[in-house]
């Protein structure tokens, strides 16, 4: 299965996200800030290599917490 994030919804239109083909795993690259950005929204689609491919996608939402408060 490959993994991939086919849309990256942040207000700031930056790609902060990043997301591992082979596992899945999402990861920041770079700092995230409440002030800046509470909430992300991403698309991550999953296909497999089969013939015909099959794919799937979901809906993954971050919440930025303001922990210095």
């Amino acid at each position: 299965i490959s993994y991939s994030l086919q849309h990256l919804f942040s207000p700031d239109g930056r790609d902060v996200f990043g997301i591992d083909g082979t596992s899945g795993e999402i990861r920041l690259r770079g700092d995230l800030d409440f002030e800046v950005v509470g909430l992300y929204r991403l698309q991550v689609d999953a296909a497999d290599q089969g013939n015909p491919p099959l794919s799937g996608h979901c809906k993954v939402v971050v919440e930025v917490l303001d922990v210095n408060d």
